[in-house]
C-alpha cells in the first residue's frame, strides 16, 4: 500500500507534463479561432476555384485546353474540400470536449489530434490560395485533325503530286513553292498535297490552309491564320499588328506547323505576320502556289517546282471525263470532233474543264462542228470563254508592273499560234516599237529588253523553247488578243492570219478600226512589225 502511495505523485507529475506540452502547441487553446479562420479561408478558396474553373470552361469553347499546373491545382483543391468538409462536420462535438474556457480538454489526446488537423488544414488552404493566382490558365489546342478539301477530277498529276510531297517532306526543305501559268492546276495539286496530311498522324501539330490572292495585307493574313488557330477573341481584336505578330509567334513557336498559302502574288513577309521561320531544327513547313517564278525566289525557294500543262493523252482523258460518255457515244463523228476541240485547249486544265463541261450537253455533230470552227477562228467568242476562262487568265496580265511590259506582252500575240519567236528578234521589235524606253546606247536597250522578256517568262506568260526562242501558250495568246481588242469590244483592232498566203487580203469589215495586222505565209519568217499609220 505504501509503495502504491509513493508511485502516485510520480505518475501525476508525468501526466501533468504531457498535458502541458500538448496544450502548449495551441492546437487546443486556439481551436475555436482556427476553426473560424479555416471556414473563412475555405470559402475564399472555393470562390477562387469556381472563378478558375469557369474561365477554363469558357476558354475550352475556343479550343484551348487547361495547363497542367492548373489541372493539378484544381484536383488538389477538390481533394482539400473533401477533407475539410469531413473535419468541419465533427467540430460541434469536438468543441463540446473543451473545458477551462477552451484552454484544455476533457479528452486531451483526441482534442490535440483534432486541433492539429485543423491547424494543418489552415496552413494548406493559405498555400492553395496563394498558388491559385495563375497568369495563364489554358493554351491553344493544336488542330491535329486535317479536314480534306474538296478537289476536282484530276488527270496526269499523280507523278507531280508524289514528287512535290517527297520534296516537301524532306528534312532540308522548309519552304516549297509551286509556280505555273493560270489555270494549269496549281490549286488542285496543292489541295491534294494538303489532303495527304490527313493520312498522317503525330508528325505535325497543325496544318493551316490560307487563300491569299491579290492585295492581301499583313493584317488580313494575320486574321485568317488567327481564325484557323482560334486565337480571335476580345483581347486579340484589341491588339495592334505588332502585338498580334508577337502573340502568333508565341503560339506557333512551340508547335510543328504546316502553313499552306494558295495563290500568292508577291512575297509574304512571314516575320511581320508572326510566323516562325521553318528550319531543319523545328521541322515546320511553309508551302505556297504562285503564278510567278520570281515570287518563289523572293520567298526563299530558289528551285521551285513548275506545274505544267497536260500531255496530249492526259488532256484528252480529262476532256473526255468532263464531256461524259453519254454525249461522246451519240455519234462516232462527235468523238473525232471532240478530240479536235480538246487539242485547241493545248493541255490547259482550266480550258479543258470549262469547255468540256460546256460541250457536255451538245449532242449533235453540227454543234461540235460549230464549236471547232469558233475555237479555230476566235476562241474568245466561244461560250463561257469570256466569262470563265479569259478573266481568270487576265489577272496575270494585270499584275505586270507597268504599261511598257504590258505592251511587250500584248505584242507577242501578233505572232501566229504555236510560233517560236527568236528572243533577239523579239527584243529588236520591242525596241523599234518604243516599248523598252529611250536609251542612247543600243546595248543598254537590249539589256532592258532581256529583263522584260525574263520577267514575262518568270510570270509564266511566255514559255521558253531552249535558250534562243520563246513562245506563247495558245490560250494565253487568246487572252492577249482579247485584251488588245478592249475585252472583245473592238474585235478587228488586231488582225492576225497565218498560212493564208501573202496574196490574200484578210476579210475585215471596218479597216478604220484596225490598229495592227499580220498576215503570214506558210513558210515565211516574221522580222519586225511596224505600226499602221493613217
Amino acid at each position: 500500500m505504501g509503495n502504491c502511495m509513493s508511485f502516485q505523485p510520480s505518475c501525476d507529475a508525468t501526466l501533468d507534463r504531457i498535458i502541458s506540452v500538448l496544450c502548449s502547441k495551441g492546437y487546443i487553446g486556439n481551436l475555436k479561432k482556427n476553426l473560424r479562420d479555416l471556414q473563412r479561408e475555405t470559402e475564399d478558396l472555393r470562390a477562387i476555384h469556381d472563378v478558375v474553373k469557369n474561365k477554363v470552361a469558357r476558354e475550352k469553347v475556343k479550343h484551348r485546353h487547361m495547363l497542367k499546373p492548373v489541372q493539378v491545382w484544381l484536383t488538389r483543391v477538390e481533394s482539400f474540400n473533401t477533407r475539410v468538409d469531413d473535419t468541419l462536420s465533427t467540430s460541434p462535438a469536438q468543441l463540446q470536449k473543451l473545458c477551462l474556457c477552451g484552454l484544455c480538454s476533457k479528452n486531451v489526446y483526441l482534442s490535440y489530434n483534432y486541433g492539429r488537423r485543423v491547424f494543418l488544414l489552415l496552413e494548406e488552404v493559405k498555400k492553395l490560395k496563394s498558388e491559385g493566382n495563375f497568369q495563364e490558365l489554358t493554351e491553344l489546342t493544336m488542330i491535329c485533325e486535317v479536314v480534306e478539301r474538296p478537289t476536282r477530277t484530276t488527270v496526269g498529276q499523280e507523278e507531280m503530286l508524289e514528287t512535290a510531297w517527297e520534296r516537301l517532306m524532306g528534312e532540308d526543305v522548309g519552304i516549297m513553292g509551286l509556280h505555273g501559268m493560270s489555270g494549269v492546276g496549281k490549286t488542285t495539286l496543292f489541295k491534294q498535297i494538303h489532303n495527304k496530311f490527313a493520312t498522317m498522324s503525330g508528325k505535325f501539330d497543325v496544318v493551316i490552309w490560307i487563300v491569299v490572292s491579290q492585295g492581301a495585307s499583313i493584317s488580313k493574313l494575320q486574321e485568317d491564320i488567327a481564325q484557323k488557330l482560334r486565337l480571335c477573341d476580345d483581347q486579340w481584336t484589341r491588339k495592334d499588328e505588332s502585338d498580334k505578330a508577337a502573340e502568333m509567334h508565341r503560339v506557333l513557336k512551340g508547335t510543328r506547323f504546316v502553313l499552306m498559302l494558295d495563290d500568292i502574288w508577291e512575297k509574304v513577309d512571314l516575320e511581320a505576320i508572326g510566323v516562325p521561320e521553318p528550319t531543319r531544327e523545328n521541322g515546320c513547313k511553309v508551302a505556297f502556289t504562285t503564278r510567278s517564278k520570281e515570287v518563289c525566289g523572293r520567298m526563299g525557294d530558289h528551285e521551285p517546282m513548275q506545274v505544267k500543262c497536260l500531255e496530249r493523252d492526259q488532256a484528252w482523258e480529262l476532256f473526255r471525263i468532263k464531256v461524259g460518255e453519254s454525249t461522246l457515244s451519240r455519234d462516232p463523228n462527235i468523238v473525232e470532233l471532240a478530240r479536235k476541240v480538246a487539242e485547241k485547249c493545248h493541255g490547259l486544265p482550266l480550258a479543258l474543264s470549262v469547255i468540256g463541261e460546256t460541250m457536255s450537253y451538245k449532242t449533235t455533230v453540227e454543234e461540235w462542228e460549230h464549236a471547232n470552227y469558233v475555237l479555230t477562228r476566235s476562241a474568245a467568242e466561244f461560250s463561257d470563254m469570256e466569262n470563265k476562262i479569259l478573266p481568270i487568265l487576265k489577272y496575270s496580265y494585270d499584275n505586270l508592273a507597268d504599261e511598257h511590259i504590258k505592251s511587250c506582252f500584248l505584242y507577242c500575240a501578233l505572232f501566229p499560234e504555236d510560233y517560236e519567236i527568236v528572243k533577239e528578234s523579239l527584243i529588236e521589235c520591242w525596241i523599234c516599237e518604243g516599248f523598252v524606253g529611250e536609251y542612247q546606247v543600243l546595248k543598254r536597250a537590249v539589256n532592258k529588253g532581256y529583263e522584260l522578256l525574263c520577267t514575262l517568262i518568270r510570270a509564266n506568260l511566255l514559255t521558253e523553247f531552249g535558250t534562243i526562242k520563246v513562245g506563247m501558250h495558245d490560250v494565253i495568246r487568246e487572252m492577249a488578243l482579247w485584251i488588245a481588242s478592249d475585252l472583245g469590244k473592238q474585235k478587228e483592232s488586231f488582225v492576225v492570219q497565218a498560212g493564208v498566203g501573202l496574196h490574200d487580203v484578210p476579210k475585215v469589215k471596218d479597216w478604220g478600226a484596225v490598229r495592227r495586222i499580220v498576215s503570214q505565209a506558210e513558210k515565211a519568217s516574221i522580222k519586225c512589225y511596224k505600226r499602221l499609220t493613217s
